[in-house]
């Protein structure tokens, strides 16, 4: 091993010497003033040119080219403001892009090589600095406050009359909860009562009264045109990310940190429909964060109506205590006692399956008789 190190250092010292020598002989050549013969300069000089005038046209025509494979004008006000926003961004971008590559590239052809040239230097120049440093500082600040301000907004407090609507997360798909259709209002729940054999795979939890209508759906989302929706978001598993990409709004669904975001959907899908031309449009939530070997299935319907059609599509669902209550009639034991008659509301079907449920099914009869 000894011997190996030592011929190790024996080759790098020779490499090193013969770069040293090299590096002599080309200090000393630039130190000559004679000068070396450059092969193909004006062929070289008249290629930049070539290369600017045809990397700008193949830039324009990419970008007409692609435009068909645009996503149609934003179904909602924060969508259009966004993209408002991301065309200025463009276009400032742009304008820099083709200054810049401007000068490098008709630089590098007006000042090519000839005998007697002289290069001019300037070892500092302040008030240079300060302008290249100062416009494009002030412009970033711009679009920076700009894209703020639209951020904080849909981060902000929804709108009281919103829509509230629950989406969770998992592996491989998206579960929507709704407040049911007596109160309108989300439950609580826990993530500790997660449990899909029981048929309560969101976590719901009963012992807050406001969960007893909750619906759950794992297909689609229906929401109302032209009225907030307040979207509030979970995972109960990885990170997952929600986008809805014709209301341009993205939201990470993160395990054990609830986040939301709130929007308007000013286009239903017929209209959607009818402006795009094609009667199969349909709104799509997909997951943007890659969750596992499934991630490419997480895709769910949102479909966008007149209130009268969402009002009929939830009088159409089952809530989840109902199909709890169907399949095992002793989980009306696991709610606080003093809630178990209205939650037999829910389930008037079920066959008590011993004296406890019994008696609580008497009282809740009981009490619907007297209202």
């Amino acid at each position: 091993m000894i011997y190996l190190v030592g011929l190790l250092l024996v080759v790098l010292l020779g490499i090193a010497i013969a770069v040293a020598a090299k590096l002599q002989k080309v200090m000393g050549s630039t130190q000559s003033e004679s000068e070396a013969p450059v092969p193909n300069n004006k062929a070289n000089g008249a290629l930049w040119l070539v290369f600017l005038v045809g990397g700008s046209v193949a830039m324009v025509w990419s970008y007409l080219a692609s435009q068909d494979a645009f996503l149609p004008e934003a179904s909602s006000p924060h969508g259009r403001e966004t993209d408002s926003q991301f065309w200025l961004d463009m276009g400032l971008l742009t304008i820099a892009f083709f200054i810049v590559n401007f000068l490098l590239f008709f630089f590098s052809w007006k000042y090519q090589y000839k005998k007697g040239y002289k290069a001019t230097f300037y070892p500092e120049n302040h008030k240079l600095e300060l302008i290249w440093t100062a416009i494009p500082a002030v412009i970033m600040a711009s679009l920076v406050f700009l894209g703020f301000r639209s951020w904080t907004k849909i981060m902000s407090d929804a709108p009281a009359d919103s829509q509230v609507v629950e989406i969770m997360g998992k592996q491989f798909g998206w579960i929507v909860r709704y407040g049911g259709v007596q109160d309108n209002k989300l439950g609580g729940y826990n993530y500790k009562l997660i449990d899909d054999n029981n048929n309560n795979p969101s976590g719901i939890d009963y012992s807050d009264e406001a969960s007893f209508d909750d619906f759950i759906n794992v297909s689609e989302m229906h929401v109302e045109v032209g009225k907030p929706v307040s979207l509030k978001i979970r995972a109960r598993d990885v990170l997952h990310s929600v986008y809805i990409p014709h209301m341009r709004v993205k939201m990470d669904a993160v395990p054990g940190m609830p986040t939301k975001f709130w929007f308007i959907p000013d286009k239903s899908t017929e209209q959607m429909r009818a402006e795009t031309g094609n009667p199969n449009f349909d709104y799509e939530i997909a997951c943007t964060e890659v969750c596992g070997r499934g991630h490419f299935a997480m895709r769910l319907r949102l479909i966008v109506e007149d209130k009268a059609s969402v009002d009929a599509w939830k009088q159409q669902q089952k809530p989840v205590l109902s199909t709890i209550l169907e399949a095992d009639p002793k989980f009306i034991t696991k709610i606080p006692e003093k809630l178990r008659a209205k939650a037999m509301n829910y389930a008037p079907y079920v066959e008590e399956a011993d004296s406890t449920t019994a008696s609580t099914g008497s009282a809740a009869a009981a009490s619907a008789s007297m209202r």
